[in-house]
C-alpha cells in the first residue's frame, strides 16, 4: 500500500474516531508490508519514523489541534526524533504502536511511541513537535488554549531531560 493511501486512510478513521485529550495512548494495530522492507528483511529503520508521522496526524486530527492549526494559519513542525531497536519486525508481523503526549514546556510537546510484538518492545522512543507561525515557535499555552485546554502539567521525564542535553550537545559541536 503506498504511504499516501496510508495517509488518506488515516485521516478518514481520524475523522470518525472519538476525541482524544491529551495524554491519551492511542493504539494502533498494524502489519509490515512489502514496501516497509529494506535489504535485511525487516522493517526500515526510516520507515518506522514515517509510521510515527501517521500516528501524529490521528493525535493531531483526534485531539482537535489540527483544527485550531488550520484556523490560525499555523502548521506543524517536527523538532526531532530518538528512536531505539531492539527487535526487527518481519514481513507481514503484526505489531501495536503505541503513541501518547507524554509532556511539554513552553514550545515544545514530547510524544512518547513504542512498537510491540506480543508483549516486547521492539522499538520505542520519542518525538518533539510543536505549532509554528510566520512569525516562529507558538507557545505552547497559545496553542493549547486554542482548544479551550491547559499545556499538561507533566514535567519532562528523565528520557527527554537527557535526550534535550544530548542534543544540545550536539548542535554545540556542529560545525
Amino acid at each position: 500500500m503506498n504511504l499516501y493511501l496510508r495517509l488518506l486512510w488515516t485521516l478518514l478513521r481520524a475523522w470518525r474516531a472519538p476525541r482524544l485529550a491529551p495524554g491519551d495512548t492511542l493504539e494502533r494495530t498494524l502489519r509490515v508490508l512489502p514496501n516497509d522492507l529494506d535489504v535485511n528483511g525487516h522493517m526500515n529503520n526510516g520507515r518506522y519514523l514515517t509510521v510515527i508521522d501517521l500516528m501524529l496526524v490521528e493525535y493531531f486530527v483526534r485531539s482537535g489541534f489540527a483544527q485550531a492549526m488550520l484556523r490560525r494559519g499555523w502548521r506543524p513542525m517536527a523538532g526531532g526524533s530518538f528512536i531505539t531497536y531492539r527487535r526487527g519486525l518481519k514481513p507481514f508481523e503484526a505489531y501495536t504502536l503505541r503513541f501518547r503526549l507524554d509532556a511539554s514546556d513552553d514550545h515544545w510537546n514530547y510524544m512518547r511511541f513504542e512498537f510491540v510484538r506480543g508483549e516486547r518492545v521492539c522499538a520505542a522512543g520519542y518525538m518533539k513537535g510543536a505549532a509554528v507561525a510566520r512569525d516562529g515557535l507558538v507557545p505552547n499555552a497559545t496553542s493549547y488554549a486554542a482548544m479551550g485546554l491547559a499545556p499538561l502539567p507533566h514535567p519532562l521525564p528523565a528520557p527527554v531531560r537527557d535526550w534535550l542535553a544530548a542534543e544540545h550537545g550536539v548542535m554545540q559541536a556542529a560545525w
